[in-house]
């Protein structure tokens, strides 16, 4: 019985830490994700809608890319507006573009991982940029006279977000944000104490740390089961950074993680079918790991 009572004061210890050094980026993200959803997201998507009948060529999946990470919706709100965007005749690869960016990132997303550091949070932007404008491009050359997409069913989301009392409606979905990522924050924080009590700093080390294209390989690969929710990522990648993980082992879980998460896998299938969707995961997997090594040997 002391023992159990010693580990659980342990674990309490790296817990409440660990939680007051992330805590206010994560209440900090949903202040300002809840803002842009609010009172940006529309004027954002007809940005967006704006560039269809541009000549802008390949800026256009530039422009797309940058869109879709300021777009604060998640992939099940992406998919239909994107099928509206296709409705109207807007590009395949521009659609491809903006739709994997915004699986990748969010503004919210963005706040999270300033708490990860100015390095981190750089390849992180830029990264997941990168793969928005590549996925555009291969889309642009391979897919040029075929369709990619199906979006056949999916019809424009109704927002939630139509209290005519601005306030109202900002803390409405400010509640929303709370109860979608709230539970997987506080699991990120307390699985990211077991790992600071139970696992030794040179075992990170040895599996992520260097310049290994094997530790970067793994870590993309544990991206794809252990991703459930961007907040809850934060307090793990947090403690695996300090334990001797890579920068580049970091970015490939940032990038397999979120565009693996099973409900964005479910929706893609639905939108892609077997064979695309099957490029797809080659895609995201090959991307991550060259994306990996590349930042490893530039750090």
């Amino acid at each position: 019985m002391e023992i159990l009572k010693r580990e659980l004061i342990y674990i309490w210890y790296y817990f409440s830490v660990q939680l007051e050094q992330i805590f206010g980026w994560w209440v900090l993200g949903m202040v300002i994700g809840s803002a842009v959803s609010v009172f940006a997201k529309d004027t954002i998507h007809r940005a967006f809608r704006s560039l269809q009948g541009k000549r802008l060529g390949i800026l256009g999946v530039v422009a797309a890319s940058a869109l879709g990470i300021a777009s604060p919706l998640c992939m099940y709100g992406t998919i239909p507006i994107a099928a509206s965007f296709s409705r109207g005749g807007m590009k395949d690869d521009w659609l491809a573009a903006f739709m994997m960016s915004s699986i990748l990132l969010n503004p919210q997303l963005i706040i999270y991982s300033a708490a990860l550091g100015g390095t981190v949070l750089t390849v992180r932007i830029v990264s997941c940029f990168l793969c928005g404008i590549a996925a555009g491009l291969l889309i642009r050359f391979f897919y040029k006279d075929k369709p990619f997409f199906n979006f056949t069913g999916f019809d424009e989301p109704k927002s939630r977000d139509t209290d005519p009392n601005l306030l109202v409606r900002y803390l409405k979905n400010l509640w929303r944000n709370v109860k979608a990522t709230g539970l997987y924050f506080f699991i990120g924080v307390l699985l990211s104490a077991l790992f600071q009590r139970y696992v030794p700093a040179e075992t990170m080390t040895a599996l992520f740390g260097g310049n290994e294209a094997l530790g970067v390989l793994m870590a993309a690969t544990i991206g794809v089961p252990l991703y459930a929710c961007g907040g809850g990522t934060i307090p793990l990648l947090q403690q695996w950074l300090w334990d001797g993980m890579s920068v580049g082992s970091a970015a490939s879980f940032m990038l397999t993680g979120p565009s693996t998460k099973i409900t964005n896998l479910g929706a893609l299938k639905i939108v892609l079918g077997i064979k695309r969707f099957l490029l797809y995961l080659a895609y995201i997997m090959v991307f991550s790991l060259l994306t990996g090594l590349i930042v490893n040997l530039i750090n």
